[in-house]
């Protein structure tokens, strides 16, 4: 679930990052309908317990699949029960910053403007090591759980199979990855 890159550390919002390395990335279900999302690079961490109110693992695994497509900007939240997590990606190249905003209550702030959350981490990473991270935390979740496993505990939602296929294959496709992934490609 390491994976390394280059990092910044966390910035106030609209400033510029510098690239530092050091992703580290997890997905770890911790109870019936929760998972803890952790996600660190060389100077900061930031974890979060999640609710299965959404697809969080899907939302996750497509919206980084979604830096693969035209756009440069991608957004996906997890719900807290109240609190909003929202990711905020915006591809630069082979480069993405990536911010953290939290809202107090994502009932009320579901369609607010970014900055109306507090910006709780920022960084900027190589497309590739982001990708990397994010199939390598989900691969670990299926082999552990499996697919029954993975529903059993989180509820609502199936294990998101085919959107980690979808990022593990841009991801092998796009970025000349060598670390052997342990799953086969469709």
């Amino acid at each position: 679930m390491q994976s390394s890159s280059r990092r910044w550390a966390p910035r106030k919002y609209g400033e510029r990052a510098e690239l530092v390395a050091d992703l580290r990335f997890s997905w770890e279900l911790s109870g019936s309908g929760w998972a803890t999302c952790r996600v660190a690079d060389g100077s900061a961490e930031r974890k979060d317990v999640v609710s299965y109110c959404t697809d969080a693992l899907a939302d996750l695994l497509d919206g980084v699949a979604d830096l693969y497509a035209p756009g440069t900007v991608h957004r996906f939240s997890f719900d807290l029960e109240p609190a909003e997590i929202r990711w905020v990606l915006r591809g630069l190249g082979r480069d993405v910053d990536i911010e953290i905003y939290r809202f107090p209550d994502m009932s009320a702030s579901f369609d607010a403007p970014d900055d109306h959350g507090a910006l709780v981490w920022s960084s900027r990473q190589d497309r590739g090591a982001l990708s990397h991270a994010v199939v390598e935390a989900a691969q670990s979740v299926l082999r552990l759980h499996g697919e029954e496993g993975y529903r059993a505990k989180w509820v609502l939602h199936p294990f998101p199979l085919a959107a980690l296929q979808d990022l593990r294959r841009l991801h092998l496709r796009y970025d000349g990855c060598d670390i052997p992934h342990d799953m086969p490609l469709p």
